[in-house]
């Protein structure tokens, strides 16, 4: 159970929030590769666990993680670790003194807190677990209120609240670094943003998807279904400068009806603009465009850093693109300019998903990152319903629950060529690359989770967003 190492490479400790479980380590990898450090953890490494273990990094490297992260709470130098309170002393004192000294000084105040995950401790417990650490040769003096120091002993007793152990499954100890940026899910809830719609993200997962990506300060972030500008907020946050287009007109101008309780119409500031004003970001926003998605206004050129994106499911936003079924589209006789609105027509899912793809491996730099939600009905979901293209390489696949029969995944993909010619024909005859119509009936088989219930149909389940 030693900790055997120098300064220049310890053992961390990640306690991470046990919510959206299955997004936690695409994000501690995401911002690692920021600073080109890879993920190394123990041969005992769990992924459902709350706690990590990370070896091969600098403490720079931890509080840069932290900096950013939404998934983890906090960040630890591990000093000892074991299964039990001998095995745990049994580490520490093998630990290297000298990597412990400028913490234990004379000089030095101090505090030692305890967490315990899935058990609750009566305070008296908790003075006991810390005063069987009296072997630590602390000499400074114990401060509750501004301390120099924070150290903290850790229990974990699984993650079954229906079978929770007399004693912890595994304790640890460590020095406190950092905690995470747990804040900005409740700074920047939805509930208090200017600007919203029925289908503004949800703030915690607009910061995930900002992760996944990799945004960065400097970064060119688009997003092609912007809607009210969620996941702009999230970039530019870290940033990044912001822009999108949508084709729904009044969304991106913020006119009509709003999505409020008790408000009937959207006030004149309530647009994107407004919403990186209120986050002090203004500066970083470039501009949104009313345009379709299926007929790209850019030029063929290498211009994002990153793509972050929620295509419309059909679900409480419709899928329409421009266009008609019909031979010839004549404008009305009266036609004059802005007054005119294009006719539109259906635009299914699997087409979405094939121009979304495409867009991203001719507009994302080299490196540059596709974030995207894809929903699925989970009784036929496989892995190879996943989109492919042969520019983008699949980096992680994460999975958040709509309902008992519907989810949708989280696609983080990068770009890793440029496109050539043949990569047409290789698109044609790979069937991997082929676009999967079955997303087309998404919308029925969501909604074919209601019942009735006393004559009346229930509500189906709200996306979280």
């Amino acid at each position: 159970m030693a900790l055997h190492c120098g300064r220049a490479c310890r053992t961390y400790l990640l306690h991470l929030a046990h919510d959206n479980v299955d997004f936690r380590l695409p994000e501690i990898k995401a911002l690692l590769s920021l600073r080109s450090r890879p993920f190394e953890t123990s041969d005992t490494f769990r992924e459902k666990s709350p706690f990590w273990q990370l070896n091969g990094l600098l403490e720079d490297d931890i509080r840069s993680v932290m900096s950013r992260t939404v998934c983890a709470k906090s960040a630890f130098e591990l000093w000892g670790h074991g299964k039990t309170q001998s095995e745990l002393k049994t580490s520490l004192l093998e630990y290297p003194p000298e990597n412990m000294a400028p913490y234990l000084q004379q000089n030095l105040t101090y505090k030692i807190n305890v967490y315990t995950f899935n058990k609750t401790l009566d305070f008296k417990d908790r003075i006991k677990k810390i005063d069987a650490l009296d072997f630590l040769p602390f000499e400074g003096k114990v401060n509750l209120k501004d301390t120099d120091h924070i150290f903290c002993l850790l229990e974990d007793y699984g993650c079954d609240p229906n079978n929770i152990p007399e004693e912890p499954l595994h304790i640890y100890f460590g020095r406190w670094l950092a905690d995470g940026q747990r804040e900005l899910i409740r700074s920047y809830s939805v509930k208090k943003r200017h600007f919203i719609g029925n289908t503004s993200m949800d703030a915690g997962l607009s910061f995930i998807m900002a992760n996944h990506a990799g945004v960065k300060a400097d970064d060119l972030v688009y997003d092609p279904f912007v809607g009210t500008g969620s996941l702009l907020v999230a970039c530019s946050h870290f940033g990044a400068y912001v822009s999108g287009t949508d084709i729904d007109y009044n969304t991106i101008h913020g006119i009509g009806k709003a999505s409020r309780k008790n408000q009937k119409w959207r006030g004149p500031d309530e647009n994107i603009r407004a919403n990186l004003r209120q986050y002090g970001t203004e500066s970083l926003y470039v501009d949104v465009l009313v345009s379709d998605a299926s007929q790209t206004i850019w030029r063929k050129n290498a211009l994002f850093d990153a793509i972050v994106t929620d295509p419309p499911y059909g679900i409480r936003e419709s899928t329409r693109r421009t266009g008609s079924n019909k031979d010839i589209i004549r404008p009305p006789d009266d036609f004059a300019g802005e007054s005119y609105v294009p006719v539109s027509m259906a635009y299914h899912l699997s087409d979405i998903f094939a121009d979304l793809l495409n867009f991203s491996a001719h507009h994302l730099v080299l490196g540059g990152r596709l974030v995207y939600w894809l929903p699925v009905y989970k009784p036929e979901y496989c892995e190879e319903m996943v989109p492919l293209h042969p520019c983008l390489t699949l980096i992680s696949n994460c999975e958040q629950t709509l309902s008992s029969h519907t989810s949708r995944r989280l696609i983080t993909m990068e770009k890793t060529k440029e496109p050539e010619d043949s990569d047409q024909v290789v698109h044609l005859a790979d069937p991997r690359f082929s676009s999967y119509q079955g997303h087309n009936s998404f919308r029925e088989k969501y909604f074919s989770g209601l019942t009735k219930k006393n004559g009346r149909e229930s509500k189906p389940p709200q996306k979280n967003e």
